[in-house]
Formats: structure tokens, sequence, C-alpha cells
């Protein structure tokens, strides 16, 4: 019997890649932006409301924190503590409980710029009957319209 020679070839396997593949990690920021894109708006504190425009407005860094409280009336009357409805006269022993523990007896009101002027002294009130000491209505800054050639308001 005759040995034949086979040729034996190797394979060799194909040199390593040295790019950064980017599509996975692209796609999870995508993912991500979406998802930031839905929730953001849900983040908004309490009830919105229009409110009121104003010139010259004090800033109020207290009414942005997160155990402020807030009471906002809305256009057609409804009065919010917090996200709960809650009747006008049922304030007082409401923001008794939460103004308890508490040094700055501050309450801030976001009334809708529509709302019944009545609706708002009666909200103003109850938080007096409550113990309220200093109430800080909440407004919007006027955005007034730049003309060419002149200067900006002064920052506050």
């Amino acid at each position: 019997m005759a040995k034949t020679k086979e040729k034996v070839t190797k394979h060799h396997a194909a040199p390593p890649i040295n790019d950064i593949n980017v599509t996975p990690m692209v796609d999870v920021m995508l993912v991500m932006l979406i998802i930031f894109m839905v929730i953001t708006p849900m983040l908004s504190k309490g009830v919105s409301v229009d409110l009121a425009k104003t010139r010259n407005p004090i800033p109020m860094q207290a009414a942005d924190k997160s155990d402020a409280i807030v009471c906002a009336i809305t256009r057609d009357g409804k009065t919010f503590l917090g996200t709960t409805q809650v009747p006008p006269e049922d304030l007082p022993p409401k923001v008794k409980d939460l103004l308890a523990n508490r040094i700055d007896h501050t309450v801030f009101i976001r009334a809708d710029a529509r709302a019944k002027y009545e609706r708002v002294v009666d909200v103003v009130d109850n938080l007096r009957a409550a113990g309220v000491d200093n109430l800080g209505l909440i407004t919007e800054q006027v955005q007034e319209k730049m003309t060419p050639g002149s200067t900006p308001p002064p920052a506050q």
C-alpha cells in the first residue's frame, strides 16, 4: 500500500478588530433620552396653573424646595394643597398639621391669573386662620421683547 501525502492546510483566525463598536452605547443613550423626555413633564411640582405675570417679581427660592407648602387655585376655582384637592374651608387644620414642626410658617400661593379674586381671598383667610405668618404669591416674570439698540433689564 502506498501512502499518499495529504496536504494539510491550517486555518488562521481573522485578526482582531481594533475599532470600538459604539452602536450599543448609542442605542442605550437614545432610549434614556426618550425616557427622560417622557418623564420630565410629569415631575412638575403641584397643579399646573397659568400664573399672573409681573414686571418686578421678588425671587423666592424657598418655594422651589421639596418641603415647601404650596396652595394652588385653578381657573375654575378648585383649591389644591400640594397635589390634593381640598375645599378652602378644610385648609386650616391640614395646614396647621403641616406647620406643626416648622420654624418658618410660610405658605406659597399659586393662583391662576383668571381665578376669581373672591376664591383667592377665601384661601388667604383660611391660611391666616391656620396660623400662617407669611404668604408668598408665586407669579411669572413678563418677558419683554428686545428692540434693536435697547439694553436688557438688570438681572435680579
